[in-house]
């Protein structure tokens, strides 16, 4: 993995110049991001996402592997993408394609302090579940959006892990349960992860919804835009996955978003129930973990 060389010790270069270097990288595979290209395109169909994942073999046969598995209880085997695009639709094939893609960025374990990649790959994954479960909870009509939001909030968490490893352990090493992770970050890189992936996921094409869960997750009640409600359910399930023990960096750094709880109409007693139900989610979903 190349990484972003910093101009002198203690000074980090620009935001502008990280974003940048990541993007010519190209830290997802192009079939990702080909796939949320088309799949946010309201003229696309299930032949032009079946046509961008085809160029990918492994990862066509690793959606159809979980397609085919008990959580979706299919009654026949399906046993191409057009199938599994008709039964399932194209933003749910969408989700399973971007999850896989995704997953590859944490092929190679690795610890630092209470921070493991495994384990943030962990939370993404749950906090997309949760994410999703709130959302049809709370009746939200493209739930499937919040699987997709919640999975990717934390991508610049990777992307400094990646990129800018050295600072990257700095950070890690200064946690404390008395800071935020973003203030930490901002002492030691002059920018934080929903800031920086905002950048990249801009650079990359994503649409509104997902960038939106990526800047505002921790604090919802700053967004103006048109997602809130997929917004709140990401910072909600993020509370809730941290909550249970699933954290991003090893520590429960994420605080009671009131607004958040009130602009969904949750109660306390409503997450303790979410929390309950969330535990037979992710075994129903556990083959989401090993894509």
């Amino acid at each position: 993995m190349t990484r972003v060389q910093f101009q002198s010790e203690g000074t980090p270069i620009p935001l502008e110049k990280v974003v940048q270097r990541i993007d010519e990288i190209s830290t997802l595979p192009h079939v990702a991001l080909r796939v949320m290209e088309v799949a946010n395109n309201a003229d696309s169909g299930a032949v032009d996402l079946k046509e961008a994942m085809e160029g990918d073999a492994a990862l066509s046969a690793r959606v159809l592997r979980v397609v085919n598995s008990s959580a979706f209880a299919t009654r026949t085997q399906i046993t191409n993408l057009q199938q599994a695009i008709a039964y399932l639709g194209l933003k749910q094939i969408r989700n399973l394609a971007m999850t896989a893609s995704v997953s590859e960025l944490f092929s190679k374990d690795e610890a630092i302090g209470p921070y493991r990649r495994s384990a943030l790959w962990r939370h993404l994954v749950s906090v997309g579940i949760c994410a999703r479960l709130i959302a049809m909870r709370r009746k939200i009509h493209n739930f499937e959006d919040a699987f997709l939001a919640g999975l990717l909030h934390d991508i610049g968490i990777v992307l400094e892990d990646q990129h800018l490893h050295e600072p990257f352990c700095d950070v890690i090493r200064s946690l404390d349960e008395s800071r935020s992770l973003i203030d930490i970050e901002r002492e030691h890189l002059g920018f934080d992860h929903t800031l920086l992936a905002e950048k990249v996921a801009e650079t990359w094409g994503f649409p509104e919804v997902i960038k939106a869960a990526i800047r505002y997750h921790h604090m919802s009640v700053r967004y103006r835009g048109s997602e809130v409600p997929i917004v709140r359910c990401v910072e909600v399930a993020n509370l809730i996955c941290t909550l249970k023990g699933i954290p991003s960096v090893g520590l429960k750094l994420v605080k009671f978003s009131p607004p958040a709880l009130a602009g969904l109409g949750l109660t306390k007693e409503d997450i303790a129930v979410l929390a309950n139900d969330l535990d037979n989610e992710l075994v129903v979903n556990a083959n989401l973990f090993q894509m």
